[in-house]
């Protein structure tokens, strides 16, 4: 690994050089304001450089982002009576019962959750994960079945959805697979926020990059696409 630096503006964006069996230069802000950047051994650092260079202003935007967000480390949670938990952008309050089985439902702001070892840490967290895992398979195949019939007449394939825990991402497009992949943790989100999130995901199917067009289809198909995603960036990311 290997650092280098590249004068953006008034900027200068230092990035961490990884050689690596790849087939596209890859660049990653992470929210430790690092920036990385992975290649092979035949792509000339030059290029590497030129390529950072084009990359400044989302480089500089995702840093600013990340900086303004940057929160100090949450205590990890306990799982008992009283601890708050989000879920489509609202917060709900866990209560923790003894029962003869274990089960879990929310009602009303809170969490129930009844288990036949209130002390057992691990068995709450495995129960509320499932219980998250199974509401976000739900939730976000009904976003994506409310926003596809938008873009299915541009020749957009029925995508394949996919949920997985991404750390600077909110989605994904693989528009080779027909996959766009949603981040589980969309499902503290309000909906309208994650319906948001699918049709940006289902436009990368017709427009690879964040150019004019894209955003010209996105907010012609979702005028206020701009306040859901400040949602996302404003309120959303700090219950993360």
């Amino acid at each position: 690994m290997s650092h280098y630096c590249v004068a953006y503006g008034d900027m200068t964006i230092e990035f961490e050089l990884i050689r690596k069996d790849v087939k596209n230069v890859n660049l990653n802000v992470k929210p430790t304001l690092e920036v990385v950047v992975s290649a092979n051994d035949d792509v000339p650092l030059e290029h590497i450089k030129r390529f950072v260079h084009r990359k400044g202003g989302w480089i500089s935007e995702q840093l600013r982002y990340f900086d303004r967000y940057a929160q100090p480390d949450k205590p990890p949670k306990e799982y008992v009576s009283g601890e708050s938990f989000k879920y489509l952008g609202r917060q709900y309050r866990l209560k923790v019962y003894p029962g003869e089985t274990d089960s879990i439902r929310y009602y009303r702001g809170v969490i129930q959750l009844f288990v036949r070892h209130p002390k057992d840490k691990k068995r709450k967290q495995a129960l509320l994960r499932d219980w998250y895992a199974e509401k976000s398979a739900a939730k976000f195949s009904q976003a994506v079945d409310r926003m596809y019939p938008m873009v299915k007449a541009m020749g957009v394939p029925e995508p394949v959805m996919k949920i997985r825990q991404m750390k600077t991402r909110w989605g994904t497009c693989l528009p080779d697979k027909g996959v766009i992949q949603l981040n589980a943790d969309l499902i503290k989100a309000p909906m309208v926020c994650i319906e948001y999130v699918a049709l940006h995901e289902l436009l990368h199917f017709i427009h690879k990059n964040h150019d004019r067009e894209f955003f010209l289809s996105l907010s012609a198909l979702m005028p206020d696409w701009e306040e859901r995603k400040r949602i996302l960036d404003e309120e959303v990311v700090r219950d993360l």
